[in-house]
């Protein structure tokens, strides 16, 4: 993870943070406006941007990536230390706004394709309640790992979009991912929007920002 997020303040009081991952190949600015524009006034945004490096899907050229991605498909080998790795960093970016005064269930993680995958896995994996996490166009690494693994309370508020035309990201991993968190997660909500493909849209934003809204409400 590169040192310096993209950190937008909270206009009002801060009493919540979102920590928010962009996919691969991009950086923190790519998303940092548009969460910015979603959330609560007392809500901090925090994009960080992954280390860049080789990535054996895109034939070993060097760009922002969180972990190596070999090739997607769900039942190959994943670069597991990578992912454990990138995971550490998440988990760290949650420590620094607990002291800083935030409570971890006031921290909502989120992320799009690559980044969404790490928040979905990096949320599941804490041992404390956050506030949720909102996964976008992607999948949960490490997928045999659980329910064993999980760490995080079976009522966190989860978030899932997936456009059903997506061609980098297929909509059928997406309902696979849905389905594989149902086994042993209780609070899981799978959107779906038609004819989008591997990016947001306005209906998708919406209900980003109801879920924000639920998860992160301003403090009374």
């Amino acid at each position: 993870m590169e040192p310096n997020p993209v950190i937008i303040a909270a206009q009002a009081r801060h009493t919540a943070s979102l920590i928010f991952l962009h996919g691969l190949g991009d950086t923190g600015h790519g998303w940092a406006s548009t969460i910015a524009g979603i959330r609560g006034p007392h809500v901090k945004v925090i994009c960080p941007t992954a280390s860049t490096m080789p990535v054996t899907l895109n034939n070993g050229f060097r760009m922002p990536s969180w972990f190596d991605l070999r090739t997607l498909d769900a039942t190959a080998p994943e670069d597991e230390e990578g992912i454990e790795r990138a995971t550490d960093l998440v988990h760290g970016l949650i420590a620094d706004e607990v002291k800083a005064g935030v409570p971890a269930d006031k921290v909502l993680l989120g992320g799009f394709s690559q980044g969404g995958a790490l928040a979905l896995y990096a949320a599941l994996t804490y041992p404390e309640r956050l506030a949720g996490v909102m996964s976008l166009s992607c999948w949960l690494p490490r997928h045999g790992y659980f329910p064993g693994g999980l760490k995080a309370p079976v009522d966190l508020p989860i978030f899932q979009a997936h456009g059903d035309k997506d061609p980098v990201v297929s909509f059928k991993w997406g309902q696979m991912t849905a389905s594989c968190l149902k086994t042993f997660m209780k609070n899981v909500k799978f959107s779906t929007y038609q004819g989008l493909a591997h990016s947001s849209s306005i209906a998708e934003l919406k209900d980003m920002q109801e879920f924000i809204e639920k998860t992160l409400p301003a403090s009374k």
